[in-house]
Parts: C-alpha cells; sequence; structure tokens
C-alpha cells in the first residue's frame, strides 16, 4: 500500500485575484493539521458564480464567502494521494471582508481557505460542541492569522 502525502493544495483564481493567491497553497499546507493528507483545489470565483453555486448546492439564494466540496474518504487520485475536495472562495466577499477588518486580501483568503479545509477534513462547527472553533484559533495562531472565522463571526469561542 501507498504511503500518503502530506496535504497539496492547487489554487485556482481569476487574474485580478492571482496576486493575493502567492504562497497561500505553499501556506495552508504548513498551517493545516499534520494529519491532512491528500489533494485539494482553492478556487476563487466571482461572486456571482458563489451565489449560483450556493443556491444549487445548499438551497440559498445569496453569496456567501466559502463553501467546502469533500469528496469523500478513500477517494484515488493515483499514487500516494487521495482527493479531499474543493474550497470555493467568493473574490467579492472576501475582498470586503479584508477591508472590513483592516487586512490584506492576502489574509482573508488565509483565513477562509483554513476554514473550507476545515470542512474538507470533516469539522462542523454548527455540531461539534466547539471543536472546530478550537483547532481553527490553534491553527490560525500557527499560521499567524490576526482571528479565524468562527470567532470573528461571534458563532462560539475558541
Amino acid at each position: 500500500m501507498a504511503t500518503r502525502t502530506r496535504l497539496h493544495v492547487n489554487v485556482s483564481a481569476p487574474d485580478a485575484v492571482a496576486p493575493a493567491t502567492r504562497g497561500l497553497g505553499a501556506w495552508l499546507t504548513r498551517t493545516a493539521p499534520v494529519a491532512a493528507r491528500g489533494e485539494v483545489t482553492i478556487a476563487v470565483v466571482s461572486d456571482r458564480r458563489m451565489r449560483s453555486l450556493n443556491r444549487v448546492f445548499r438551497g440559498k439564494d445569496a453569496v456567501t464567502d466559502v463553501l467546502s466540496f469533500p469528496i469523500g474518504a478513500g477517494v484515488d487520485n493515483g499514487p500516494g494521494a487521495d482527493l479531499l475536495g474543493d474550497v470555493v472562495i467568493a473574490a467579492g466577499v472576501a475582498k470586503r471582508q479584508a477591508g472590513e477588518h483592516g487586512h490584506a486580501l492576502s489574509t482573508e483568503l488565509k483565513v477562509l481557505a483554513l476554514h473550507g479545509l476545515l470542512h474538507l477534513l470533516g469539522f462542523d462547527h454548527e455540531a461539534d460542541n466547539g471543536r472546530m472553533a478550537r483547532t481553527e484559533a490553534r491553527l490560525r495562531r500557527k499560521g499567524g492569522l490576526p482571528a479565524g472565522l468562527i470567532a470573528r463571526a461571534g458563532r462560539t469561542r475558541p
């Protein structure tokens, strides 16, 4: 049986956002939980596209900041790499949130990518009694982020 490699992150973004994504994949790989293994794609999309995805997959006709689409455990993408899934980030929402919180777009993309990755790994802040919030807080400190998405939203205290 092949040994699973560490996390591998692919990032796709429109030209206008691409400079802010530089280093995002490497940062997420360094910051992710040690047990995170497999391949993740992060796609930065327009707010319009994100609203459409949110409507189709969650039944909510509104733009949101980040969505996660787990592939499922055990999906093999060749020797040594499991597919974890996709994280989709709304570019316009990320820009607005960065401004609201007084940090760079690249920082906001990290906040959202980390949150999305945790969902791919099976965390659920709506049903886990704070487990995801605590993990997000620990990893955001490790990655040098000012605040995690859960703590910032006030949904629960890490």
